[in-house]
């Protein structure tokens, strides 16, 4: 994806990028996957085919960025007070919505059309700000906490790879598992 698309633009630039976004949506809601082209989503957009190529490249990478966007979390993780509560709860909704039929085809689009992985970086490090807030708190609180690659490590990372490889028997019991694991791991002593 080109420079341009992962920056948050501002002016023209920022309107172009939410009108084609918000095209890119209203066309797979209305005629389904099929109906995305690039000129389909630039006639809706008010925009010419050309600047959805100079902007994104393809319809891949616009599909890519359209789905980072869509991933991006809207608020911070909720505090249940504790950091096992709190990490619980997030790991939990994590999983229902990146394992939702919503949420596997965003995460297929953002790798498609990622050649050289930042859109990849970007959604890891949504989910690392979320965890840095969880154990932050928890810090703050008191409470002995891992970092946040160790959560990354034992709860994303097989998250992601079940909802990507192994779909099933994904449910709240199965989170609930890798947190528990989470927080009991070893910590390995600093670098």
């Amino acid at each position: 994806m080109s420079p341009k698309a992962m920056a948050r633009p501002g002016g023209r630039s920022a309107r172009v990028q939410e009108a084609v976004h918000a095209a890119v949506r209203e066309l797979e809601a209305e005629a389904g996957r099929a109906a995305l082209t690039v000129p389909a989503v630039a006639a809706r957009a008010g925009v010419t085919p050309s600047t959805i190529y100079r902007r994104w490249g393809d319809l891949h990478e616009l599909l890519s960025d359209v789905a980072v966007e869509r991933l991006r979390p809207e608020e911070p993780p909720a505090d249940h007070g504790s950091l096992h509560t709190d990490l619980e709860a997030w790991a939990r909704q994590f999983l229902d919505e990146m394992a939702s039929p919503s949420g596997r085809a965003y995460i297929r689009d953002a790798l498609l059309g990622d050649p050289d992985g930042s859109n990849a970086g970007q959604c890891s490090a949504y989910a690392a700000d979320q965890i840095e807030v969880i154990l932050g708190r928890a810090t703050g609180r008191g409470e002995a906490a891992p970092d946040a690659e160790a959560v990354m490590d034992h709860v994303v990372a097989p998250m992601m790879y079940r909802i990507l490889f192994q779909p099933g028997r994904l449910t709240a019991a199965y989170a609930d598992q890798l947190v528990q694991a989470a927080l009991t791991a070893p910590v390995p002593p600093p670098d």
